[in-house]
């Protein structure tokens, strides 16, 4: 899948429209970084890029077994653990009031871990920069 998306930062510290095809969104950094906290910041859409993702690649898969899991509710943490240069997401992952039994929680469980976004966090990730 190719994605592209276009950020515009102006004069107002920090503030960035972002547009990928026909969609718009707006990013911001909090005020306690000097920005006016208008809009999700970076890492938070990143956190939200899985969360999202892997909603969806959830209720895709009940759909396709007729199961009714509610409300699907997923929170991602993504903590910066700067001095192991690392990062890591905690992603939970509930079931509005469903009555599920334990294989089909381990499924839901292995089907979270397909979701494309977590797929492309896990593997190995090339980042190329063109300045002009």
């Amino acid at each position: 899948m190719d994605v592209k998306v276009k950020a515009v930062l102006g004069k107002e510290l920090y503030y960035t429209e972002v547009v990928a095809g026909n969609n718009q969104l707006i990013t911001d950094e909090p005020k306690e970084l000097g920005g006016g906290d208008k809009g999700f910041n970076p890492f938070e859409l990143l956190a939200t890029s899985l969360a999202s993702c892997t909603a969806a690649t959830l209720r895709m898969y009940a759909d396709r077994k007729a199961w009714d899991l509610g409300n699907i509710e997923i929170e991602v943490n993504l903590q910066q653990l700067k001095e192991q240069n690392k990062t890591l997401l905690v992603r939970t992952v509930r079931f509005g009031n469903a009555d599920l039994d334990a294989d089909q929680l381990k499924r839901l469980d292995i089907i979270a871990n397909k979701c494309p976004v977590h797929k492309a966090l896990e593997g190995e990730i090339e980042i190329q920069t063109i300045v002009k």
